[in-house]
């Protein structure tokens, strides 16, 4: 494995994270103690008139195309220039401008959703407005879930029935060895944006089904995609993407609570007249961004013990430990994956367990069925 190249690669990702976060941050500071904030608001309701729906919308129209301006150099970087640097990417720049477009008008339209029903809801109760949002978001999460794999991902990839019948078959009796009914295995096409490779299992009840990106598909045999694939059928045996949408609930609800305080302290500062003040905004989205970064390191350490967990699922359910490891050394040179991060960015960044530290583990329970 390229261990050199890959610390460099996930280094330099890492540096234009935490500086399009600190971007993003600084950005929405500078339009609350400068007022911006309130005359970006002001600007909307001339243009909106009475409409406190249309108010809202103008306003974060403006604010979202103000900072993707901000922010597009480095998306560019992260995007296309670092991935082929690192020849990873194999997508034209016409495609990244294509995606980016449809990304950003999909964010639009779930930012403006969010913040008509945050900005009705604290205008119907300023003191609970945070409970019943923190409700709200989870139900969407759950919706999300359902109907991500048949509404968003074709709006961006291309999704075909897998045309290699007996794998097909082996990978479906896989699934019903483990109790979890699949729509069906389909072909994922990302070889024309990416050379990394993936698997996923993705929806759930009616919507659940097998994704094999075609990078996976020509490099790994069918006993590592059969290993890939129970890894990913252990999430749903041990229902671990309710369990994360449940921890994202509680994280939200917390998020909340701390976004009423510091907007309650707010109030009558920085040009903001209430709570339901549609300029309070990006106070509401740092006071939430706070609290998320500050619980990232716990999110990633439940994260890291559902993967481990569901690494020993697949090992079990398959009895291929030389695939797993297999499986787990091309796929990390392939993807460019860092074998063995320092324990700090593990704790920082991680929501796998290392390469490393996988491999170790298949290798001590095989050593221990044996």
């Amino acid at each position: 494995m390229n261990e050199d190249k890959a610390t460099r690669y996930h280094r330099l990702r890492r540096r234009a994270s935490l500086l399009g976060t600190a971007t993003a941050a600084t950005f929405l500071i500078l339009l609350l103690v400068t007022g911006w904030s309130a005359s970006l608001r002001d600007l909307a309701a001339s243009l909106a008139g009475p409409s406190f729906g249309l108010t809202v919308t103008g306003y974060v129209v403006l604010v979202a195309l103000l900072g993707e301006a901000i922010q597009l150099p480095l998306a560019f970087y992260q995007g296309v220039t670092l991935e082929r640097r690192y020849e990873l990417s194999t997508q034209t720049t016409g495609r990244w401008w294509l995606d980016r477009l449809k990304a950003g008008g999909i964010a639009l339209l779930f930012a403006v959703g969010a913040a008509l029903i945050v900005s009705t809801l604290l205008r119907w109760n300023p003191e609970l407005w945070w409970l019943a949002a923190a409700l709200c978001f989870a139900s969407m999460l759950v919706l999300l879930a359902q109907l991500a794999p048949v509404l968003l991902l074709p709006l961006f990839y291309t999704f075909t029935p897998l045309e290699r019948p007996a794998l097909a078959r082996r990978l479906v009796g896989l699934t019903e060895r483990a109790g979890a009914r699949v729509l069906g295995v389909f072909e994922w096409r990302l070889g024309d944006r990416t050379r990394k490779a993936n698997a996923a299992l993705t929806g759930i009840g009616r919507t659940r089904r097998i994704l094999l990106s075609d990078t996976l598909l020509a490099e790994h045999s069918d006993d590592e995609i059969e290993v890939v694939l129970a890894h990913e059928l252990a999430h749903h045996v041990h229902h671990d993407i309710w369990k994360g949408m449940a921890l994202e609930a509680v994280l939200m609800t917390i998020g909340f609570y701390f976004a009423d305080r510091i907007l309650g302290a707010a109030v009558g500062h920085v040009g903001l007249a209430a709570k339901s003040d549609v300029a309070a905004l990006p106070l509401l989205v740092l006071a939430g961004g706070a609290v998320s970064l500050a619980l990232l390191p716990l999110a990633n350490a439940v994260s890291r013990v559902h993967e481990r967990r569901a690494d020993r699922y697949a090992l079990e359910l398959t009895g291929n430990a030389a695939a797993f490891a297999s499986a787990m050394k091309r796929l990390g040179a392939q993807n460019l994956s860092e074998e063995r991060p320092s324990r700090l960015v593990e704790i920082l960044f991680y929501s796998h367990p290392p390469i490393a530290a996988r491999l170790e583990a298949a290798r001590a329970w095989e050593s221990h069925r044996s």
